[in-house]
């Protein structure tokens, strides 16, 4: 990961920033992708500081201004105000698509939470660990408020029509992948980055966010789409030779990739409204509904706190709810006749 972040940041992050990346990686344990989220929030905030304080020329674009600058004592001169301003800015005036005519304007509520999130840890760590800031300009920084939504999923009905549409000349691989998908309620990252040695026998081993490691239990389907895949994996690059699913380019299939093919069998079967994430959804509300306790699905999947997964739970009562207005006597209501008041 050092290796990594030098080569991808070095050109632009100043030392404090790649030493917080560094940090993230040996030290916390955060994957390659969490890093670099992290560096693109941090550079553009930094960029925002750097263009409103005027330190830049005022005709460069704010996404070409170049970090290189900023030093501890600009870090040091940072408030909340600044920080204010910042979210402010992103809230409604940053376009969502920066190289579209007709993108909409300000960032929603999850992505502002996400760069408060990376501010937060960063500002966390020139206090607490590198102990070059004596106060954190954003310790009393709260958190948009997101939207609580229950997840989308298909039926038990959608998901098998689903797999039964699953047409081509990579229909092992793509059935499998769907199968996988919709019975262990894989993050499509963990999926693309499956290895053949993390299959044995009925289990399957997992590689997750901040690069811990779970164990899943195979089903019978799993273990039969997985028995008909490997005879037909293409083989790959040397590169790529572990990977458990392969491209007909002999390469790993990667996280677009996977997205496309699903979204692709989703629509063949009539599901275009769903996504490859759709399906860990799916995957985990068929567990819960069927019987699966909480504190076992959030082990399936993956989830820090068991918080994440109680969504879930709102799922049922939702269902519930559903239930009892659906019943046909639901509308019905008692016809009030002359003379109920005086009965006695």
């Amino acid at each position: 990961m050092q290796r990594y972040i030098i080569s991808e940041y070095a050109h632009d992050a100043p030392p404090l920033l790649r030493d917080f990346l560094v940090y993230l990686s040996t030290i916390k344990g955060k994957s390659d992708q969490t890093a670099h989220e992290y560096f693109l929030d941090l550079r553009f905030f930094l960029r925002y500081l750097l263009h409103s304080r005027r330190r830049v020329p005022p005709d460069v674009p704010l996404d070409q201004i170049s970090i290189q600058q900023v030093d501890l004592d600009f870090l040091q001169s940072i408030t909340l105000s600044d920080v204010y301003d910042y979210l402010g800015y992103i809230a409604q005036e940053r376009p969502r698509q920066q190289n579209s005519p007709h993108t909409e304007y300000g960032l929603c509520a999850t992505s502002r939470a996400r760069k408060v999130a990376a501010l937060r840890a960063f500002f966390k760590y020139l206090t607490t660990k590198a102990r070059v800031l004596e106060t954190n300009p954003v310790a009393e920084l709260d958190s948009p408020t997101l939207p609580k939504r229950l997840p989308r999923y298909l039926t038990l009905e959608n998901a098998q029509a689903l797999l039964q549409s699953v047409e081509g000349p990579y229909a092992d691989r793509d059935y499998c992948i769907l199968t996988l998908f919709l019975n262990c309620g894989l993050r499509v990252s963990e999926l693309a980055g499956m290895n053949l040695q993390d299959v044995r026998g009925d289990t399957l081993r997992i590689i997750g966010k901040g690069n811990k490691e779970r164990i899943l239990y195979l089903n019978d389907a799993c273990q039969d789409a997985i028995e008909a895949y490997l005879p037909t994996r293409i083989q790959p690059h040397p590169a790529d030779q572990d990977a458990f699913f392969t491209s007909r380019n002999r390469n790993r299939l990667s996280v677009p990739t996977i997205k496309w093919l699903v979204k692709k069998h989703l629509a063949a079967a009539g599901l275009d409204e769903y996504s490859a994430h759709k399906l860990r959804h799916t995957a985990a509300t068929l567990m819960y509904q069927n019987g699966v306790d909480i504190r076992t699905l959030q082990t399936v999947l993956g989830h820090n706190s068991v918080e994440t997964t109680m969504i879930y739970t709102h799922i049922r009562d939702e269902n519930v709810r559903s239930a009892a207005q659906n019943n046909p006597l639901a509308s019905l209501k008692r016809e009030h006749k002359a003379g109920d008041d005086d009965a006695g």
